[in-house]
């Protein structure tokens, strides 16, 4: 894949695996929805109380698994520099997309102060991540066992946001 490529396959899909690292025990992995500020920021929304902004605080470098959520799994992965942000609007906002996301619909007018009440409820922040690098691996799949005569491995790089 090339940068733009890499770019387009982030912008097309709405789920990853965040990874972050714990203050006790080894790194963290949870699934989250995420959604796109422009060309440079993945937003994130989860509520101030959970390990996530924690950690973010303490360490702000994160990894996100982006899942295209097909079997059989193909995924890119998305090193970057996380910051939270505890502006109450920004919160609400991206809590609205997420859930635009997670329904396949717009929110509509006459529900949008019910997520903004739910974002005050919940303390809601946003984990803004920079992207700096990439890390790319083509998916390697046997769907029948003739495959494994063309079956082709190597290692990837780091590649560039």
């Amino acid at each position: 894949m090339n940068q733009q490529e890499r770019r387009q396959f982030v912008y097309d899909h709405r789920t990853c695996v965040f990874g972050y690292a714990r203050k006790d025990h080894g790194p963290a992995m949870t699934i989250v929805y995420y959604v796109m500020n422009g060309d440079e920021e993945l937003l994130i929304s989860t509520m101030a109380a959970r390990g996530k902004p924690k950690a973010v605080e303490r360490d702000g470098r994160v990894s996100l698994c982006i899942l295209d959520e097909q079997w059989p799994p193909t995924y890119l992965q998305v090193y970057g520099n996380g910051v939270v942000d505890r502006d109450p609007e920004l919160a609400a906002e991206v809590l609205e997309r997420v859930i635009g996301l997670m329904a396949g619909a717009d929110v509509p007018e006459s529900r949008r102060e019910q997520i903004a009440e739910m974002a005050r409820e919940e303390q809601r922040v946003v984990i803004r991540v920079r992207p700096y690098a990439t890390f790319e691996t083509p998916p390697r799949h046997v769907y029948q066992m003739s495959d494994i005569d063309t079956l082709t491995h190597f290692t990837s790089t780091s590649m560039p946001w």
